[in-house]
């Protein structure tokens, strides 16, 4: 995917200027980043318009529409046929991009047989001089939100303190920032985790809301702002550079998202590997990955040999992640 370089100013929340690299690059200035949904909406008329419409709250219907923010007015919009992703709309049916911008209060898209015009909080889609639909501005939640960690399980992250965690940091709003790696460590396990990724709407690809978390150190779940995209393996949902999710299920920039894992470490027998670890992973509440082979370790990975334990490792690319309710279930 195409990396545009924006030589900007990194607004954080706290109005903080920072630089940061990917993977050893040359330092670069990232573009704004909003961690704060009021803030984000207050500053940035585009992050209003920018996010999931459908018939109906639960996303389902005819049709969903998907619009992204590109910065400085313009968009693009995904067309879904069946309704939003993970409530009508698979990788079976069409997904037909357009492109729009906003102009006069009213952001307004054509293309591919299709317009559409977005005022109020409302989106009106038409094939010609056809209404297809009259969709809403809807906001989904997880069905795992706020899921409770059942007996015994070991709690990493409530919202009190950061102790169970290398490097870790609370964030002004008392949310655990990125970078941080679990001081206890795991063989098999389910987990779940609450994420949020900020708004970044002139950064592109793999420098908007990069993160990962790895299980065991190792085997990396990408986070990523890929709302609207494909849903590549190096995608949110995705198992890196092993398997695309079978749906990308990211929500908008600034929801708050969940995964919950499940994992089976992998066995050896006389010091050789018999059986590779094995995933599956639930993204707001959709199963996208199932029972998937990690072959190996992820690049980046911080668990040392397949045979150990390891920790959880919550990834810093240099964007702003926030993370809450993390708990582990050994298995």
């Amino acid at each position: 995917m195409t990396q545009n370089r924006y030589m900007t100013v990194l607004w954080l929340s706290s109005a903080v200027l920072i630089g940061s690299s990917l993977c050893g690059s040359a330092k670069h200035i990232r573009g704004p980043a909003w961690t704060d949904a009021a803030k984000a909406g207050a500053e940035n008329p585009d992050f209003l318009v920018q996010g999931e419409y459908a018939a109906s709250e639960s996303g389902q219907g005819d049709f969903g529409v998907q619009v992204v923010a590109l910065s400085e007015g313009k968009f693009d919009a995904y067309i879904l046929e069946g309704g939003l992703p993970g409530v009508g709309w698979d990788k079976t049916k069409k997904r037909t991009l357009i492109h729009g911008a906003t102009a006069d209060a009213r952001t307004a898209f054509e293309g591919e047989g299709y317009s559409a015009v977005i005022a109020d909080g409302k989106l009106e889609l038409k094939s010609g001089d056809k209404t297809l639909a009259t969709l809403t501005r809807i906001e989904r939640q997880s069905t795992t939100m706020g899921a409770k960690p059942p007996k015994g399980a070991v709690i990493l992250f409530d919202g009190t303190d950061v102790d169970a965690w290398k490097k870790g940091r609370l964030s002004a709003d008392k949310f655990l920032m990125e970078g941080a790696t679990s001081i206890q460590t795991f063989g098999d396990l389910s987990l779940h985790i609450e994420f949020r990724l900020p708004y970044q709407p002139t950064e592109r690809g793999q420098r908007r809301g990069n993160s990962g978390i790895y299980v065991q150190g190792r085997y990396e779940t990408q986070m990523l702002d890929s709302f609207g995209l494909e849903g590549e393996s190096n995608e949110a949902g995705g198992i890196y550079k092993v398997k695309a999710p079978d749906v990308n299920m990211c929500f908008p920039p600034l929801s708050w998202q969940t995964y919950d894992i499940d994992f089976e470490g992998a066995r050896f027998k006389d010091g050789e590997k018999v059986k590779n670890a094995i995933m599956s992973v639930r993204h707001n509440g959709v199963l996208v990955q199932d029972k998937v082979e990690c072959p190996a370790a992820t690049r980046s990975s911080k668990g040392g040999q397949e045979a150990e334990p390891g920790p959880i490792f919550l990834q810093d690319h240099g964007n702003p992640i926030r993370y809450r309710n993390i708990w582990v279930a050994e298995k």
